[in-house]
């Protein structure tokens, strides 16, 4: 498979920043509403921010995530930094395959019982121990992914730990095969 030109690459380069940058941003809005529904005095106004947090999730940070791995996984493959010849990339890649497998299995239905909560029991919900719970798992669950996309990102920028020495190894093994 051919490689990307240089402009092709800052191309999607490009898009796979603005695909981090849109995905934080957004987590980081879900964990402002997600404050500032503790604390409702109004009904309405506790289920339109719990509505809003599933909005931002379903449209915006499902898609950016996907957007993210995906221009993530074409930036390996089409261009020299392969999947796993730098230790950053796999650091990137495993911080991004479990924002994603928390975001699915946690924080998504965490949101969604809050929603459904707050729509069903009104102002009720703030007293109910499963909406305080999974209130304060979107909380939680927020915090720890504008943390960890916060970490990407520096990662992404400073590419800390270098390239790894697979061809060393890979002829040692072979050496220590052929002499036994």
């Amino acid at each position: 498979m051919p490689k990307l030109n240089v402009k092709q690459k800052n191309w999607l380069v490009s898009a796979h920043v603005a695909f981090a940058a849109l995905w934080t941003g957004t987590v980081l809005s879900m964990f402002l509403l997600a404050l500032r529904n503790k604390d409702s005095a109004n009904a309405d106004v506790l289920y339109a921010l719990n509505s809003a947090i599933n909005l931002l999730d379903d449209y915006v940070v499902i898609p950016s995530a996907i957007g993210s791995l995906l221009t993530g996984t074409l930036l390996c493959w089409l261009t020299v930094w392969g999947f796993f010849k730098h230790y950053w990339v796999i650091v990137k890649w495993i911080a991004t395959v479990f924002l994603i497998v928390f975001g699915t299995f946690w924080l998504f239905p965490w949101a969604n019982a809050a929603t459904a909560l707050s729509e069903t029991q009104r102002l009720q919900a703030l007293e109910n121990p499963l909406y305080q719970f999974d209130v304060r798992g979107v909380i939680i669950g927020t915090v720890v992914q504008v943390i960890c996309l916060l970490a990407i990102i520096t990662i992404s920028l400073l590419k800390p730990w270098g390239r790894r020495s697979v061809k060393a190894q890979n002829s040692a093994s072979s050496a220590a095969a052929s002499s036994s």
